[in-house]
């Protein structure tokens, strides 16, 4: 069934169309589609409430694209609200509530397709997803006002009930949402969640979006049979409308910003939440929001095909991006016949391993081990490595004596180390990931991801690394006291002469080395 969302929702182009259609020989075939009706607040909600559930609401804290961010949403609150309703009225004066269906289209910025199609055209991802975040909840909060604002002299407005089921439709899936997404991380962690459970809520939302045009489509049936050109008319003017957007936010994208906030800003104004839109056309202006919902949902048609075309366009519209971000972003091929000798590698860290030996530095490391695992979305695991017993009694009696033992009795008599290495790495990661998280929240480093080891520390390390894919080793570079702090330190230096990955080796500050 996964597959199946997955795929429909990559094919949005052909999917709503395929739906408009079939919402049309559904709503012609029968005597009264008004049955639907009922399965409008099911829809709507499936509609909503997974793209919630991805929202990354405190992206809206972090700064550094505040002019990004304040052109954005000068755009998409300042000036398309106001051309889509000039287009409306202009094209639909006696149509109300096509004008209304207008309107509606350019009220609501921004969606999920924000932030992947600014990632497809190599813009500037975090950017976007604030941009999102903003959008939406300004959008929501609006939308009633412009609407009586600018639609009050044309239709009965009801601006609590709009405010209403906005509430309903928007801002308590958005509740629900967040609390599902840190329920999820809680129980899976950041890395699951991300790579298994927030890539399926999308899919959800698509399968609500094709409800709710097949309903809107069928509700309108017989009015679009009576008037088949209506439909090409409703065309022209969402044309111009997204043919505007793009042009203004390109030119303005050129001349005030950096390429990649150029590119989110592009999909942060001209992506609108259609979504949103038909949810509020349908649940909240009764039987005559099928018109503005059949407005929005051609809407549908003319986004997700123009966005795909952008993209094509964006190397020649902003130039081609830095060789640096082109490959941090994977997208970056090479030219056959022009390979250099040293390629310019800006790695994507996804599975880290954090050594421990449970002392002051190696708690000062953890901090780095979080954050990079926030940043890069990796699992991060961590390691102690406890000496081979039989190793180190034989090295200080002078007499070897680990050949003459089985490996049970070995085992056996490394057990109690092991325990011991256990208890005080789950007692020094619990207390070491409430101090990091109240500054990097959602800490990947957690008990679950432990792992003891018996054997020589240098060998062992690199060996894990090397045999389990870890593409980051992070490691203290002082022990206990000087005796340690030498055997750390040659520790560190050989894991970095022999390890196959890059190594971070943290030294401790000094003013927390002097505590």
């Amino acid at each position: 069934m996964w597959k199946l969302l997955s795929s429909i929702s990559k094919h949005l182009i052909i999917a709503i169309p395929v739906m408009m259609l079939l919402g049309f020989v559904f709503g012609i075939a029968v005597d009264d589609a008004s049955g639907l009706k009922g399965l409008i607040i099911p829809f709507t909600f499936l509609m909503v409430y997974p793209m919630m559930v991805n929202l990354k609401i405190k992206k809206v804290f972090e700064g550094g694209d505040v002019k990004a961010q304040l052109l954005t949403q000068a755009i998409n609150f300042g000036i398309i609200p106001f051309v889509a309703f000039g287009l409306g009225m202009l094209f639909f004066r006696d149509s109300p509530y096509m004008a209304l269906g207008m309107l509606l289209a350019g009220l609501v910025p921004t969606s999920g397709m924000t932030i992947s199609w600014t990632g497809f055209a190599k813009g500037n991802v975090a950017s976007a997803v604030k941009m999102t975040v903003i959008g939406l909840t300004l959008g929501s909060l609006a939308t009633p006002f412009y609407v009586q604002f600018l639609m009050g002299a044309s239709l009965e407005v009801n601006v609590m009930a709009v405010m209403k089921q906005i509430v309903i439709i928007v801002f308590i899936p958005m509740l629900a949402g967040f609390l599902t997404q840190q329920g999820l991380i809680k129980r899976y962690g950041q890395k699951d969640f991300q790579q298994s459970w927030a890539p399926k809520f999308p899919a959800l939302s698509t399968l609500g979006v094709v409800g709710i045009v097949f309903i809107a489509m069928a509700l309108k049936a017989k009015a679009i049979a009576g008037a088949p050109q209506m439909l090409l008319y409703i065309l022209i003017p969402l044309t111009i409308i997204y043919a505007f957007n793009y042009v203004l936010s390109t030119v303005i994208g050129i001349k005030f910003l950096s390429r990649g906030d150029g590119i989110a800003l592009v999909y942060g104004s001209v992506m609108r939440n259609l979504s949103i839109a038909l949810a509020i056309a349908i649940n909240a202006f009764g039987p005559e929001g099928s018109s503005a919902a059949l407005v929005i949902a051609v809407a549908y048609i003319i986004q997700v095909q123009s966005a795909a075309w952008y993209v094509k366009f964006s190397d020649a519209i902003f130039g081609a991006p830095a060789e640096a971000e082109a490959q941090a972003e994977k997208t970056a091929a090479p030219t056959p016949g022009k390979e250099t000798e040293h390629e310019l590698l800006v790695p994507d860290f996804k599975n880290i391993l954090y050594v421990t030996d449970l002392s002051q530095s190696a708690k000062h490391a953890a901090q780095y081990a979080c954050s990079l695992g926030v940043k890069y979305s990796a699992q991060v695991t961590v390691m102690h490595v406890v000496p081979d017993q039989l190793e180190e009694y034989s090295e200080n009696v002078g007499v070897d004596i680990t050949h003459r033992v089985d490996q049970q009795t070995r085992t056996a008599f490394n057990e109690s180390s092991v325990s011991e290495a256990q208890q005080a790495i789950r007692s020094r990661i619990e207390s070491t990931s409430k101090e990091v998280t109240k500054q990097i929240p959602y800490c990947p480093m957690t008990p679950e991801n432990i792992r003891i080891e018996v054997g020589d520390p240098q060998n062992k390390i690199v060996e894990i690394a090397r045999k389990e894919g870890f593409d980051l080793i992070i490691i203290g570079t002082h022990g206990h006291g000087a005796f340690e702090d030498a055997f750390l330190g040659s520790v560190a230096r050989d894991v970095i002469r022999k390890s196959p990955v890059p190594v971070l080796s943290v030294r401790l500050a000094d003013a927390a080395h002097s505590r």
